[in-house]
């Protein structure tokens, strides 16, 4: 008789926590994201022209044309692709790590015409541990200003400005360091985020 009681309270406390746990609490943080954060619980997209979702200012992509910044180099898939997000896992001795990084410091200082001697910021070839990290060091920003400047024919001091816009201060204003929403900023250059 006593094994029957705890069996039957064992079942009604297992529903009770199912009803709360998988649909009352989740019910309740979508309202509350729904009503107080509509823009950031819907994923922080930017619009374009047409309705038509363009970007995500919370996602990183590829941007490899002269008269855009160029994001961190990503290991998630191809190349910022959200579903396979991650690093590459290599570690610090390895050859293939070593060999990625000295190429992408190659690529980096000819796309930006900069000497061999130029001492380069870590996001500029190293990857981030999502693959999908939407901002760059202001360092890496303004190392990139002159080739974006000259290929959108405007002033450096006009795309200082614009970059200064697009950064974002520490958060809480203490921890980590000031970036650069790429997303933002690239958009803003083609007159598609304000």
């Amino acid at each position: 008789m006593n094994i029957l009681h705890e069996i039957k309270t064992s079942v009604i406390v297992t529903l009770v926590m199912l009803v709360v746990c998988c649909f009352l609490y989740p019910l309740v943080i979508f309202g509350v994201g729904q009503a107080l954060f509509p823009r950031q619980a819907n994923g922080s997209l930017v619009m374009g022209a047409d309705g038509k979702p363009i970007a995500s200012i919370l996602l990183g992509q590829t941007f490899s044309a002269a008269k855009y910044f160029n994001p961190r180099p990503s290991a998630a898939g191809t190349g910022y692709d959200s579903t396979s997000s991650g690093g590459s896992n290599y570690g610090a001795t390895s050859q293939a790590l070593h060999d990625a990084v000295q190429q992408r410091i190659a690529d980096y200082r000819k796309a930006n015409n900069l000497p061999d001697t130029q001492p380069l910021p870590a996001d500029a070839v190293e990857a981030s541990g999502s693959g999908l990290d939407p901002h760059i060091s202001v360092k890496n920003a303004l190392l990139q200003l002159p080739r974006v400047a000259k290929a959108r024919d405007m002033s450096e001091d006009d795309l200082k400005k614009l970059v200064d816009q697009y950064t974002d201060g520490r958060d809480f204003g203490v921890l980590g360091d000031p970036g650069v929403n790429i997303i933002k900023l690239n958009l803003a250059l083609d007159g598609k985020y304000k």
